[in-house]
């Protein structure tokens, strides 16, 4: 008759109190725990202070432009004119300077962005890695050149060509009111949105391939797999993938492009007023009329053109809103479920 087993003594398991443990069941360190708790009250102070601050350049704009709001004399939305410095009858609207600030905007992002796009699926799909590496590193250079070097290579040596094309586009294209003009050419809307395209174009490429290199790799060997080319292996896998991050680019890029300042001052042609012609002289916008005229205006002035920096200010706000919006409509882009 076998003889049973003596039964084992199981050792009750040490309760752990005190707080968070570590993955083998110990308890972390007393410092530990505090030097958590120090981080989380660290990285809230940090958001809060980035409100605070956000808040704080609202408040400051606001109190600054309401005397010169009340003393003008002229429709502030809609009016063109741009005279706060009249001391007996101020009037200044902010329509040509927003007009001028989207639209030169606007037809960057139009000649920057598949321009970008190109260069980043070269970079990261099609180039040889070492290549690929030298590219992106000048590139990155790229983004780093200060709005000043843009804006003066603008004027003194891409004026010319620009000045070319625009007499080509009214020889050829003069029926359509874009290019109507017939002259003369020089600093306009064409030129500082060239300029622009060209300030826009390194983070806006830099982004995009930041974004094309993460995708999955075995979401392009399936589509390479399934007997798709590469190209339709681009399509139907890479930007999809890649459609959250290419709308963070653009809209970077558009942040960017609006609150250009130095650019703009020196190939826009400061002048007011709404015209969809694109190749005559003119054109301003809020951030370059702001470094023309702030240094000449008097206290009404001043506080006029603080007043367009609070709009310039609310449509940067929007934008980047906007972006987030979009973005976060793909939760699977920020880890979720779609």
């Amino acid at each position: 008759m076998s003889e049973s087993p003596m039964p084992t003594k199981v050792e009750p398991e040490p309760t752990v109190h005190g707080g968070p443990t570590l993955g083998g069941g110990a308890a972390l360190p007393r410092a530990g725990r505090r030097m958590e708790k120090l981080f989380r009250w660290f990285s809230t102070g940090a958001g809060v202070l980035v409100l605070v601050v956000i808040v704080a350049i609202a408040a400051f704009l606001i109190t600054q432009a309401i005397p010169a709001l009340r003393a003008n004399q002229a429709h502030f939305f809609t009016s063109t004119t741009w005279l706060p410095n009249d001391v007996a009858h101020p009037r200044f609207g902010i329509a040509a300077l927003a007009y001028g600030t989207v639209l030169s905007a606007a037809i960057a992002l139009i000649i920057a962005v598949p321009v970008a796009l190109g260069i980043a699926l070269f970079l990261s799909h099609y180039a040889p890695r070492r290549i690929a590496t030298g590219l992106g590193f000048v590139i990155d250079l790229l983004a780093a050149v200060p709005s000043v070097i843009f804006g003066l290579w603008g004027r003194d040596y891409l004026s010319g060509p620009v000045t070319d094309l625009a007499g080509w586009l009214h020889r050829y294209l003069g029926f359509v009111p874009l290019f109507g003009s017939g002259g003369p050419y020089g600093n306009s809307i064409l030129l500082g949105s060239i300029v622009l395209a060209i300030m826009v174009l390194p983070i806006t490429t830099a982004l995009c391939r930041d974004v094309f290199v993460q995708t999955p790799r075995a979401n392009e060997e399936a589509a390479l797999a399934l007997g798709a080319t590469r190209w339709e292996m681009i399509r139907t896998a890479v930007l999809p993938y890649g459609r959250p991050g290419i709308v963070a680019a653009v809209m970077l890029g558009l942040g960017r492009a609006l609150g250009e300042t130095i650019a703009l001052a020196m190939t826009l042609g400061a002048t007011f007023g709404v015209s969809i012609d694109l190749i005559g002289v003119g054109g301003n916008s809020i951030a370059a009329n702001i470094a023309n005229g702030f240094g000449e205006a008097n206290a009404t002035g001043r506080g006029a053109l603080i007043a367009s920096g609070l709009l310039l200010f609310a449509i940067t706000l929007i934008v980047n809103v906007a972006a987030r919006a979009i973005i976060f409509r793909r939760r699977e882009f920020v880890g979720g479920q779609s």
